[in-house]
């Protein structure tokens, strides 16, 4: 027998078999192989990946629908024959007992079920959206969300950016829902349409920094420093799609130095977002500054193909008449905001006229604390 043949027999069995037949294989050296071996193997190993996240998509949408259907029929006997919980109890128990190879049908998921149902009567909505996300996704927008048009909303933006249970209920927490598109805006003036629209649904009103601590700070030095301490906590406040560049940006113009104080990247609208923070109110030249630094951006670092840099004013108050006039007539595109702490809900002017004021609180206190002493 060649060398060859020794060394193709050693590689095919390393441990001399007891019984014939037996042997240990070994895999060719990459040397001994096509040349485009390894590029096949990537391909497998992508087209496994994709097939197995496609059949687990097939399986959850399978259950949601089945757990959906399930929810319909509790939901039509609860409604018609008044079923309740003690025979949701014992259906649990029966159907753990008749398909005891199956999870899920504890008296609180079935529970859920009739709540799905219940929440989602539009099958189409169920297919297109909500049956994509996982259950867990799912129950916790029946438990945090009770409006309907929120409800669908948060849906379509879990399922489009990613987002697992855990991020869904930051967004919800957060309001996202009530504070996404509100910043006061000249984009239908200075984007095209879908960049336009793209832009005013991407920034919000109010930013909510409640990651930065209580304590409100009194430079934007600070605001900056705090922020960018969170900066992961600070690019999911800003949205999907944001990439941070540099805080800072030196603009050297003429024998005069400028500094914007942040700049980001938006990988979906391929433009530049710089950033001025303020933590004093709002004044009408603010907007001649960022409008500044736009201008150098897309002259000096913006490539053939990317779009208008955005300039975003956070303000720690403002005037919206102000600044729509502030704004009116610039050609660069650019939007205000609020930032805050603490999220802060409207609450209807005449349930806030009923409630009592500070000093009614304290005096209130005091007459109690007063007649308490008084007794002992």
């Amino acid at each position: 027998m060649s060398d060859k043949g020794n060394k193709q027999g050693k590689r095919k069995q390393r441990v001399d078999p007891k019984r014939q037949g037996v042997c240990f294989p070994v895999g060719e050296p990459l040397n001994n192989l096509p040349g485009d071996y390894p590029d096949f193997l990537a391909l497998m190993v992508e087209t496994i990946a994709s097939r197995r996240v496609t059949a687990l998509q097939k399986v959850n949408v399978e259950q949601l629908l089945l757990y959906w259907h399930l929810g319909q029929q509790i939901l039509t006997k609860q409604q018609k024959a008044g079923w309740g919980a003690k025979v949701i109890d014992r259906l649990s128990q029966d159907l753990k007992k008749q398909l005891p190879s199956l999870s899920g049908f504890s008296p609180r998921n079935l529970k859920y079920m009739a709540k799905f149902a219940a929440s989602w009567p539009d099958i189409e909505i169920v297919q297109r959206t909500v049956a994509q996300l996982p259950w867990r996704s799912n129950c916790a927008l029946l438990d945090k969300v009770s409006e309907p048009d929120a409800r669908v909303w948060y849906a379509k933006e879990a399922l489009e950016q990613g987002w697992s249970r855990d991020m869904l209920v930051v967004h919800i927490d957060s309001n996202e829902f009530d504070r996404r598109g509100k910043s006061i805006n000249n984009f239908p003036e200075t984007l095209p349409p879908v960049q336009s629209d793209m832009a005013t649904q991407l920034f919000k009103d109010p930013y909510l920094f409640d990651f930065i601590g209580l304590d409100a700070p009194k430079r934007e030095a600070e605001l900056e420093n705090r922020l960018l301490q969170h900066l992961e906590q600070f690019l999911v406040e800003l949205g999907q799609g944001f990439a941070f560049v540099g805080r800072q940006v030196h603009l050297e113009l003429g024998d005069q130095d400028f500094y914007a104080d942040l700049l980001f990247y938006h990988l979906k609208m391929r433009c530049y977002v710089v950033v001025e923070l303020k933590t004093g109110s709002f004044k009408p030249e603010f907007v001649s500054k960022i409008h500044l630094y736009q201008a150098v951006i897309d002259d000096q670092m913006c490539h053939d193909t990317d779009q208008p840099t955005i300039g975003i004013l956070l303000v720690k108050e403002k005037n919206n008449l102000i600044v729509e006039y502030a704004l009116s007539g610039n050609n660069k595109p650019i939007g205000v905001a609020n930032w805050q702490q603490t999220l802060s809900r409207q609450l209807p002017e005449d349930l806030r006229s009923s409630l009592p004021t500070i000093e009614e609180l304290e005096s209130e206190l005091s007459a109690v604390l007063e007649a308490a002493n008084h007794d002992k």
